[in-house]
């Protein structure tokens, strides 16, 4: 009887310790590691165009990655950028398989619950848009079509806020895991329209080719976007607010911004 016991014990002690050695605590700051580690991974949409995406070299390439890399840069850091699945990105903080998210993330109450926001740096609107010759003109005439946007998006959540998806046909919206996918579909008449920020839409449509689609004057709500950092993290929060107020004032995040935007949309 004693042996088992002790052969029990031995088992639990031994799990115990694996767990203890993989588990991952992210209760405590982590700005020391960063900086003997000398980087930042930053997590990011690779389909999220222009905001963070791989051209057709497979270079990785954006607004966001332009302001990340300056922003980390004046930290004496290096920005390491990691795509990752969206559906996961607040999991993916968490367990400190990344330190950021920072890719057109939108503020949301849901999400502070999660994560930590630096100051807003960019205004953004959820625009629905259509082929040029839908007759969809305003939102009430999404009843009954099939309507889509991505997985784990502020578009997903500002359509379930308003309560629109019961109109749609099937009760629900259709989900991609990217909004590329999104928008073939759209232009295959797969789906009669798509709801996405307005700053990835535009994007398409200009590289698509403006006269094949159609923004509606209505939306589904305006937004802001900012970077997501772990709670504990509250040295690399402040520091990132500072260098994002320091890059506002001496016109580097302008220039960025003309770059992608050919104006300054910078908050």
């Amino acid at each position: 009887m004693k042996k088992s016991l002790t052969a029990v014990m031995l088992l639990v002690l031994s799990v115990s310790l694996l767990f203890g050695c993989t588990s991952t605590d992210s209760s405590e700051d982590t700005w020391k590691d960063l900086e003997d580690r000398g980087t930042v991974i930053v997590g990011f949409d690779d389909t999220f165009v222009p905001m963070g995406f791989k051209d057709g070299s497979g270079e990785i390439i954006g607004f966001d990655i332009d302001l990340a890399k300056e922003a980390i840069g004046r930290m004496g850091l290096e920005p390491e950028f990691q795509p990752i699945d969206w559906n996961l990105k607040e999991t993916e903080l968490n367990t400190k398989n990344i330190d950021l998210i920072w890719n057109g993330y939108t503020i949301t109450d849901e999400r502070k619950e999660k994560v930590n926001f630096t100051k807003p740096y960019l205004d953004n609107r959820q625009v629905i848009v259509v082929l040029s010759g839908s007759d969809i003109d305003m939102k009430a005439d999404l009843e009954g079509r099939i309507v889509a946007a991505q997985n784990a998006s502020s578009a997903l959540a500002a359509i379930q806020a308003e309560g629109a998806a019961e109109t749609f046909d099937g009760g629900e919206p259709i989900l991609f895991d990217t909004y590329n996918d999104a928008f073939m579909d759209l232009e295959a008449g797969r789906v009669h329209a798509v709801v996405a920020d307005e700053i990835l839409a535009r994007y398409y449509i200009s590289e698509r080719g403006e006269e094949k689609y159609k923004v509606l004057d209505e939306d589904f709500g305006d937004e802001e976007y900012g970077v997501g950092v772990r709670k504990s993290d509250e040295i690399l929060l402040g520091k990132l607010n500072d260098i994002l107020d320091e890059m506002k004032s001496d016109g580097s995040a302008e220039a960025i911004s003309e770059k992608w935007f050919g104006e300054n949309i910078v908050k």
